[in-house]
């Protein structure tokens, strides 16, 4: 079957941006918007909804293969900004994880100011 890929797909802050954008529209309408799409030569559209949610991945800065050797390499850098997710969720990516070097399970007081919110770890109690 002989299909066609839509040109440039979003990627990136762009990719997250518009994703955030588009709201409660359902995953494979956003994905078509973004640009993860083919049309076979039929005419007929097909959602590619695997390179869409790679992509998102990709974006979000999480890293799901385990090969790296532990140094850091690959990933966004840390830009100190997020937005928050269309379900009002914010997500700290491994990029400020990694460099505070804390581990799944590490837990954290929240406290909201007034145009910000703090993150103050809790520690562990010592035996």
């Amino acid at each position: 079957m002989n299909k066609k890929a839509q040109a440039n797909p979003l990627t990136g802050q762009e990719l997250l941006d518009k994703v955030n954008k588009l709201g409660n529209v359902s995953k494979e309408e956003k994905a078509r918007q973004c640009g993860y799409y083919t049309t076979t030569k039929n005419g007929i559209e097909r959602v590619n909804m695997m390179k869409f949610l790679n992509a998102l991945i990709d974006a979000e800065g999480i890293e799901l293969d385990s090969s790296s050797n532990g140094t850091g390499r690959g990933g966004r850098s840390a830009s100190y900004k997020i937005s928050v997710q269309s379900n009002g969720n914010l997500l700290i990516g491994s990029a400020y994880t990694g460099k505070m070097n804390l581990k799944p399970g590490d837990e954290f007081e929240i406290t909201l100011g007034r145009k910000h919110i703090h993150l103050k770890q809790v520690e562990e109690a010592e035996v």
